[in-house]
């Protein structure tokens, strides 16, 4: 019998719950499947979802059948079989209406079902499933609820598994937490049941589809002309350098800006769990760690990858996020020969960051003192660009702080250039100023040896000129 024939044959109207009088207006209550009733009042969008929920689980399973990587022909063969159940069961809709439900159910087999609209809208930078029936999306910094829906737990699982199925990554029962990512290079992780109890959550950032570049930063008012100069002068000199700040703050972006610097010549190597960095060179080998499989085996940490890339020649390594033991290797990667190498981490300020990395230096798992711990960071890194999302949505980079040795047991920090704020505007947007301390980082030197020249008032003092 051909796949056209069992559908027409599955949806006969002789089923009492699925007979043209199911489908008259009612005033009874939601149908078992979650559908919406119909009533003639009902607007073009209500009838639309109605349709779609009542045979898109039916016309999907069936489509799933068809072993075809040609979109024409998947398209023609969904266009024919959702003729098929609505002549079945006497619904007619327009032919916008028609149109609008191929195209979702086209997404729900080759692309990623309701996901698909949002991911294409340019003015949406982060999506957030909280279970089937609430997606989440924040645009312009704010959050806000859209209107679009999964139809149950199974239909978004389906499209979590298209997700990680091409990156060789599994989600189940026994593994209920995933990282993964688009092919665009959106970071996407996931928590399904049991550890989640309202079903699947997918949490995607996206990125933009064009990276943003140094004069997109200046321009937006995330960072000064003066402070981009400064970074820019400090990569091409091999300043080794830490982006910190919060969740969503903006690290990845400013360090694939700041990767822009690194001269065309060098070897870098990226490590990451999930990769989602947009290097432009031409010399770069990216790295990407590796989950245990279901037998608890073949896993690779991001400390293994960094241990292994330092027997690869790389002139600078750039690990996406240190989270635990790896930050150990990354401080004696930036002792021995890796200078100007970059990574980024959580903390809310770039004294919590130096902190931070001494509580994760002791996860790795060595005896080491505080002290020798504190020594290593003091002699790895350089600079700190603290980011931070502030609650008007926006995101600035709010201090660069330079780490200039050891005062005792302490690491000792100044402040470069820091965001002061001074009010709100009338819209809730909050105002402020990006401004020079007046302090020189004591590396200056560095950039005199390299031809590097900066404005003599990049610091705040326009009375010197200066290297």
């Amino acid at each position: 019998m051909s796949l056209l024939k069992r559908i027409a044959g599955n949806t006969s109207p002789s089923s009492a719950s699925e007979s043209p009088a199911a489908a008259q207006p009612s005033a009874a209550a939601t149908r078992p499947d979650g559908a919406i009733p119909r009533s003639a009042a009902v607007s073009s969008q209500d009838r639309l979802l109605d349709v779609r929920h009542r045979v898109q689980r039916r016309l999907t399973e069936e489509v799933r059948d068809v072993n075809s990587t040609n979109e024409t022909k998947i398209r023609q063969t969904v266009e024919d079989l959702l003729s098929a159940v609505l002549d079945s069961e006497n619904i007619v809709l327009s032919r916008v209406e028609r149109q609008q439900l191929v195209e979702s159910l086209m997404s729900d087999i080759v692309g990623l079902g309701p996901l698909d609209s949002l991911l294409k809208d340019d003015s949406i930078s982060e999506i957030m499933v909280n279970g089937p029936n609430k997606i989440y999306i924040e645009q312009r910094g704010k959050l806000t609820l859209s209107g679009t829906t999964f139809i149950d737990d199974e239909h978004a699982m389906r499209v979590l598994y298209r997700i990680v199925a091409p990156l060789g990554r599994r989600v189940d029962e026994s593994s209920p937490m995933v990282d993964a990512r688009l092919k665009d290079g959106s970071r996407v992780n996931a928590v399904i049941r049991p550890i989640s109890l309202i079903g699947p959550v997918i949490t995607i950032r996206k990125f933009s589809k064009k990276p943003l570049g140094p004069d997109d930063l200046v321009r937006f008012g995330a960072i000064s002309r003066e402070m981009m100069d400064f970074l820019s002068a400090s990569v091409r000199a091999r300043i080794n350098v830490v982006v910190s700040g919060g969740t969503g703050s903006g690290k990845t972006t400013l360090l694939n800006v700041l990767s822009s610097f690194i001269p065309e010549d060098e070897r870098l190597i990226t490590v990451e769990n999930a990769a989602e960095l947009q290097l432009q060179q031409d010399h770069v080998i990216s790295l990407e760690s590796r989950t245990a499989n279901i037998e608890g085996k073949g896993e690779i940490s991001i400390n293994d990858l960094i241990i292994n890339c330092l027997r690869m020649r790389p002139e600078r390594i750039i690990v996406g996020e240190c989270r635990g033991g790896e930050t150990l290797a990354m401080l004696q990667a930036m002792n021995t020969g890796h200078e100007g190498s970059m990574t980024t981490l959580h903390a809310n300020t770039p004294r919590d960051a130096i902190a931070r990395i001494e509580t994760m230096c002791l996860m790795s798992g060595m005896d080491l003192p505080l002290k020798a711990i504190r020594e290593q960071v003091a002699s790895a890194i350089e600079l700190i660009v603290q980011q931070a999302r502030l609650k008007d949505g926006s995101r600035r980079v709010m201090a660069i702080s330079e780490v200039t040795g050891m005062e005792g047991d302490l690491v000792v920090l100044q402040d470069i250039f820091v965001f002061e704020q001074t009010g709100l505007d009338e819209r809730g947007k909050i105002v402020g100023s990006l401004r020079p301390t007046g302090v020189r980082p004591r590396f200056l030197d560095r950039f005199e040896a390299l031809n590097i020249y900066l404005p003599p008032n990049v610091f705040g003092n326009s009375s010197e000129r200066f290297y």
